[in-house]
C-alpha cells in the first residue's frame, strides 16, 4: 500500500457546542479546510481560543465533530476510528501522568494498551531519547513538571505513530531540555519520517522548526502556507539606526513614522512598495539626525501573526 500524500486532511469542519442554561452556542471550528503533508514539520498557530485544542482533540476522539470530514493517514475518523488514532501520537497541554508508576512502568503500560508486543517495545529507546534514563526507575511523583512532559512525549511515541501531535510540548520546560526534546522530534521526523503536527506560543520555535505553518483564527484558517512564503506575507522592512547624539523625540520625517527604542535607537518601518532604504535615510538626514550606525530587519513569524489575528480582531 503506498503512502498518503497527506497526513492529516481536514475538509469542511465545523465543531459547534451547545447552549446551556450559562453559555450560548459557540462555534469552535467554523469550516476547516486543511491538509497536512506527509513527512513535515507542521505549526498550528493562533491566539487562545483559536479553535486549535478543539480540532486536536477532534483529530484524537476527545471530542466529536459537528460535520466535516478528517482523514488521518489516509483512514477517515468515522469509518475507520480505531486505525485512525492508532496512526497518531497526541502530547496534550496538560501533564497527565500516573504518578504511582516509574517511567519504565508507563511506557511498558501504554505500549500495552497499544498492543504492541513486548518484543517490539522501545521502552530504553524512549528513556534515552527524552533524557530520563537515570529516572527510568523513580516515581513519576518525584519527577519535575519539565521531565513529566518530556514522559508524555515519549509515552505518544510507544505505538511508533507515523504522525505525532504536540499541543504547546515545551510550556514549564527550560531552555537546554527544551533544545534536547527539540534534537529528538527533528530526528523523528527527518530520519524516520514522522510528520509532526506542533502548536506552540513560542512562535521563534516555529519559525525555526516548521516547513508549513497554518494560523487559525476564530475556528478558520487564515493563512497555510510554506513558512519562507508566509514571511514574505508583509511587504515591510525596518531600518534600525543609531544616531550620533542621543534622541529626546522621535523626529519628523515627513511620509515615514520613527519609534524610539529602549536603546536609543530609532527604528523606521516602511512599505518596500512604496519606499527603499535610501530613501528612508534621506529622511533621517533632513531631520537633522547624524547616523551612527544602521541595520535592517525584515519581518519575523511574530508580525505576520499580528497582522493576521490581532488586526483582524480589531477590524
Amino acid at each position: 500500500m503506498s503512502l498518503p500524500d497527506y497526513a492529516i486532511e481536514a475538509s469542511g469542519l465545523y465543531k459547534t457546542y451547545a447552549a446551556t442554561k450559562t453559555t450560548p452556542a459557540k462555534t469552535a471550528l467554523n469550516g476547516i479546510d486543511l491538509k497536512i503533508p506527509r513527512g513535515s514539520i507542521f505549526g498550528l498557530l493562533g491566539p487562545n481560543g483559536a479553535g486549535k485544542s478543539t480540532f486536536i482533540n477532534t483529530l484524537a476522539g476527545l471530542v466529536r465533530k459537528t460535520s466535516g470530514t478528517v482523514k488521518i493517514w489516509d483512514r477517515d475518523i468515522d469509518a475507520q476510528p480505531r486505525d485512525a488514532r492508532a496512526c497518531i501520537g497526541v502530547v496534550a497541554q496538560e501533564i497527565v501522568a500516573d504518578v504511582f508508576f516509574t517511567p519504565r512502568e508507563s511506557l511498558e503500560t501504554q505500549a500495552g494498551l497499544y498492543g504492541v508486543p513486548k518484543a517490539e517495545r522501545r521502552t530504553a529507546e524512549l528513556l534515552a531519547a527524552v533524557g530520563l534514563s537515570e529516572q527510568a526507575e523513580a516515581y513519576v511523583r518525584q519527577l519535575s513538571g519539565g521531565m513529566k512532559r518530556r514522559l508524555m512525549v515519549a509515552k505518544a511515541m510507544t505505538h511508533n505513530p507515523p504522525v505525532l501531535i504536540l499541543d504547546e510540548p515545551t510550556a514549564g520546560v527550560d531552555v537546554e531540555l527544551r533544545r534536547q526534546l527539540w534534537a529528538y522530534v527533528v530526528d523523528l521526523n527527518r530520519n524516520k519520517g514522522v510528520t509532526v503536527v506542533l502548536t506552540t506560543h513560542y512562535l521563534e520555535e516555529a519559525q525555526e522548526l516548521c516547513d508549513t505553518i497554518a494560523i487559525v483564527n476564530r475556528g478558520q484558517v487564515v493563512a497555510c502556507e510554506p513558512t519562507s512564503q508566509l514571511l514574505r506575507r508583509l511587504d515591510t522592512r525596518t531600518v534600525v539606526i543609531t544616531p550620533q547624539e542621543t534622541l529626546a523625540a522621535v523626529p519628523a520625517l515627513g511620509r515615514f513614522e520613527g519609534k524610539l527604542r529602549a536603546n536609543g535607537d530609532l527604528a523606521v518601518t516602511f512599505k518596500t512598495t512604496d519606499a527603499g532604504v535610501e530613501q528612508v535615510l534621506t529622511a533621517v538626514r533632513d531631520a537633522g539626525v547624524a547616523i551612527k550606525d544602521l541595520a535592517t530587519e525584515d519581518p519575523d513569524l511574530e508580525d505576520v501573526f499580528m497582522a493576521l489575528t490581532y488586526d483582524a480582531a480589531k477590524a
